[in-house]
Parts: structure tokens; sequence; C-alpha cells
């Protein structure tokens, strides 16, 4: 089954590194025009450029803090502009802040919530009128199988992304009616920037790094981000077209959780 996104459009939350990065590349190869949402000017561009060097398709690099609501209604009010509609939104955009729970402050708390739900919920709501209105939309919301099976020492992070559920949920029931899809696609044991750096504090090789994650996970080994991509191009793309609702993990069968 070859998956196309000719003629779309995306907008790609975290978009110039890691998951995003791959999920930018892989929908290029399939043909859909990009806005790629990261902070870092210098990294979008390097971003931009390699995609378009390997791709026949437009790609916009724009610098914006999707968390907050001046910085989202810049994103999608730029994506706009320079493409002239959003078909397939990707909210993306966040890091895994955890700890016990007794040490998380009220700020970090907000912080959490302002990035990972409320950027989604504002883009969301930015993307939901065109999509309807053209009878085609696809929101992807990237979060982490804490989602579903919340860890000790997880918050705030499984519990923002636990929010990101039903949020997926509640887009889909209102959107399905105008074929406008929602779906979730659970992050598990993917091998990232994270873990490069983790290698590099620690002292560690990255290949012992990526064997301690591999252990326990039923396939025994971690996933690749071009992996975790291609399930988001068939998300995206036609040939996703009766699926909608759902919170796919991928993660190798780890979480416990289906």
């Amino acid at each position: 089954m070859q998956l196309t996104l000719n003629g779309r459009t995306a907008l790609i939350t975290g978009g110039s590194l890691g998951l995003g990065l791959a999920m930018a590349h892989r929908f290029a190869e399939a043909g859909a025009n990009l806005a790629l949402v990261a902070r870092r000017e210098s990294v979008l561009a390097d971003a931009a450029r390699a995609i378009s060097e390997m791709a026949p398709v437009k790609v916009v690099p724009i610098a914006a803090d999707v968390s907050t609501r001046e910085g989202c209604e810049r994103a999608f009010e730029s994506a706009v502009e320079a493409l002239g509609k959003v078909d397939v939104l990707v909210n993306n955009a966040g890091a895994s802040a955890t700890g016990a729970f007794e040490s998380i402050t009220d700020e970090q708390w907000q912080a959490d919530f302002e990035l990972k739900l409320f950027a989604a919920v504002r883009l969301a709501r930015l993307a939901f009128p065109g999509m309807k209105q053209r009878h085609w939309g696809r929101i992807i919301n990237v979060l982490n199988t804490g989602a579903k099976a919340p860890m000790p020492n997880g918050a705030p992070t499984v519990v923002s992304r636990a929010a990101g559920l039903s949020l997926t949920k509640v887009l889909a029931n209102e959107g399905a009616p105008h074929n406008v899809l929602c779906n979730a696609l659970l992050v598990g044991r993917i091998a990232s920037d994270q873990w490069v750096r983790k290698a590099e504090q620690s002292g560690q090789p990255l290949a012992a790094v990526h064997a301690a994650l591999a252990a326990g996970v039923p396939m025994g080994r971690i996933g690749s981000a071009e992996e975790f991509a291609n399930a988001a191009c068939f998300l995206a793309s036609d040939q996703g077209s009766y699926v909608t609702g759902t919170a796919i993990n991928v993660d190798g069968g780890l979480c416990p959780v289906v």
C-alpha cells in the first residue's frame, strides 16, 4: 500500500528534531507541503533545507513558542499564509517532564499543561473550522504510553498526556460527521535525541543505553523514529479514512494497556 499526501498541507509542532522531523520527512516523501514549527530558527532552517533537498515539496519553517496563545496563533496564521490551508495538524511539541509528585510546583504543572495540552487545544481550535468547511482534515496528537499506564514519578507528563487522550476523543466525535479525523499516537521506547544526550551525560555508549531501554520490550528492541513516522503518515492519509478516535501504542508491545 502506497501512502499518499499529494496536495495536502501539514503543520507539525516540534518539527525540527526527533519524531517531529521524522514525520516531516515521511510526509514530504508522501507529497505533503509542510509547516514546521519549533522555537529555534537555526535548527528549523536546517530541517527545512534537508527536507527540501530530499523531496519536491514546499517547506516553511516557523519559529514560535506554542506554549503561549500568541505563539499558537502566529504558527497557524503563518502556515495558512504560506501554504493556503492546514489539512493535517500534528501536535507533537513537548518534552518528558517527570518527578516525584510532592516535588512538582504549581509553575511546573502549569508549564507542562500549557505546552502539551493547551497548545493542542488552541491549534485544533484554529484548524477545525477550515477542516470542517473543506470536509477533510486530520489531527494527530502525539502522546506517550504513560497516558494509558501511568507510572510512579511520571507526573506531570502522564497527567497532561492522559488529558490529551480525552481531547482526542472529543475532537474525533465532533469532527467525524465532517470527515475530520482525530487520533493519538502513543510513544513507547523510541530511539531519539534525548537518549543520545543521556548517553553523553552518563558517559555510556549509546548502544548500551538502547540495550537497557529494550529490556522488557516484547519485540526485544527499541523502535525507530521512522517506524513511528510511518504510523503517523497512515493516519494522515486517505488510506486511514475510517480510523478516528483511537489511541495507538507505538511501543513494540510494551504498554500493558491496549
